[in-house]
């Protein structure tokens, strides 16, 4: 039988490794909690000895035979749908069902697909002694870090009911947040997809029979009238040596431009240089830093609350703030609290919050309710966000409308220009 190596917790918080024996990795776990200890997740591992290559090989061949589910690294479950698994989980649990049998009941309601297979393969890792932060943390496309730590901590707590309320709860106001923010987007970027189809139409099929009209009097056209002239051509693709129209460059722009980004973004320089610049640019860079400081205070306040040590939660929190700069701060946060300083100076140095945010840290340090001082800022910027939605769609409605009033003013009048010589010259010759 083979012999495995652990690190766990004991009920007073004591940290411990010690080897037992066991057929397998989720035998060695089930025996682990039945002395009373919570094994650390990922701490069980085959203890390696002489002679047992071929055991070690039969033994890694029977886990991956079983209670493994085909999953293609594609795609992300979706954030609706995984909330409220958390929060059906979180009922069931504080209702006092056995977490197999809660597990088995939300599983057997999902309809058919990626999430269904997830939780069928959690279901039974959880059935064969794994700890449910252990099966989550197989399926990283469907519970990220930030989630399987939450959930480790409500286990070695033994308050899982009240871990994935509060995760649920984070989840949903972060969804809300996202929300918000979307759905106030969704008009101007109707309308100025639609202004640029209504523009591009007329450039490909108005302009075109107003120039054959010109033509046909041999008037002399004024240069705006004979750069809008140049500017249908392209459109229409008929400029010598043109092989591809420019209304398809026009319909296609947003696609390129979207994987130009995320081209750029894939190295590092290109993320701090986006991210920095995103920050900088009047009015979005304002509302996008209040959205950071929301999401990361309250991302690091959960896991504080959870119990997740603080120099693994800056950690988290650095990996999920979405930002560069701020994944930078948080950085510099992590390495002084290592050294045995403060949270609030590296912030303070950084200078990407306000000094407000840096010093409700700073009594948080003091009084010891960090965790407590980060939600209220979260909840404060959360309306900040709003406030903030709302005077970027009262800045965008009048520049759209001057704009798209430019862009139609400026092609009437370049239409019209020429109509005045064409009547001028057809007076004279009367």
């Amino acid at each position: 039988m083979p012999t495995y190596q652990y690190k766990a917790v004991d009920a007073t918080g004591k940290e411990l490794s010690n080897t037992i024996d066991a057929g397998s990795p989720q035998e060695a776990g089930k025996k682990i909690r039945e002395k009373g200890l919570f094994p650390m997740q990922g701490s069980i591992k085959e203890k390696k000895q002489k002679g047992r290559g071929k055991d070690k090989g039969d033994a890694k061949a029977k886990k991956k035979g079983k209670g493994i589910v085909l999953d293609l690294p594609v795609g992300k479950v979706g954030l609706k749908k995984l909330t409220l698994f958390t929060r059906q989980l979180s009922t069931l649990q504080d209702a006092g069902l056995p977490l197999l049998r809660s597990l088995q009941i939300l599983e057997s309601q999902q309809k058919g697909g990626r999430f269904k297979r997830i939780l069928k393969g959690v279901t039974e890792d959880v059935e064969q002694g794994t700890t449910l932060s252990e099966a989550m943390a197989k399926h990283p496309r469907a519970f990220d870090r930030l989630f399987c730590k939450m959930v480790a901590a409500g286990e070695i707590g033994g308050v899982l009911d009240i871990i994935l309320q509060r995760l649920a709860d984070f989840m949903e106001k972060g969804q809300r947040l996202r929300r918000r923010i979307k759905g106030a987007m969704i008009y101007p970027s109707v309308v100025i997809t639609i202004a640029v189809l209504i523009v591009t139409g007329i450039m490909y099929f108005v302009i075109p029979k107003f120039q054959e009209i010109f033509n046909d009097f041999d008037v002399k056209l004024p240069d705006l009238t004979l750069f809008l002239i140049d500017a249908s051509r392209w459109v229409a693709g008929q400029d010598e040596g043109q092989d591809i129209p420019g209304a398809v460059w026009i319909v296609l722009s947003p696609i390129f431009l979207f994987a130009g980004y995320k081209l750029i973004r894939i190295p590092k320089v290109g993320r701090a240089a986006t991210d920095w610049i995103i920050l900088k640019i009047p009015v979005v860079g304002n509302l996008i830093k209040k959205t950071a400081v929301a999401r990361f205070t309250r991302t690091l306040g959960t896991l504080i609350a959870a119990g997740v040590p603080i120099l693994e939660a800056i950690t988290i929190t650095k990996e999920t703030s979405g930002n560069w700069v701020f994944e930078r701060a948080l950085g510099n946060v992590h390495d002084s609290i290592r050294e045995g300083e403060t949270f609030a100076d590296p912030l303070r140095d950084a200078k990407v919050t306000d000094l407000i945010v840096v010093n409700m840290i700073q009594v948080g340090e003091e009084t010891g309710d960090l965790d407590v001082m980060l939600m209220k800022i979260a909840d404060n910027y959360d309306e900040e966000v709003d406030v903030a939605v709302q005077s970027l769609l009262s800045l965008l409605e009048p520049a759209m409308v001057v704009i798209l009033g430019g862009v139609v003013g400026t092609i009437v009048l370049a239409l019209f220009l020429p109509l005045v010589s064409m009547i001028e010259s057809v007076s004279g010759q009367k």
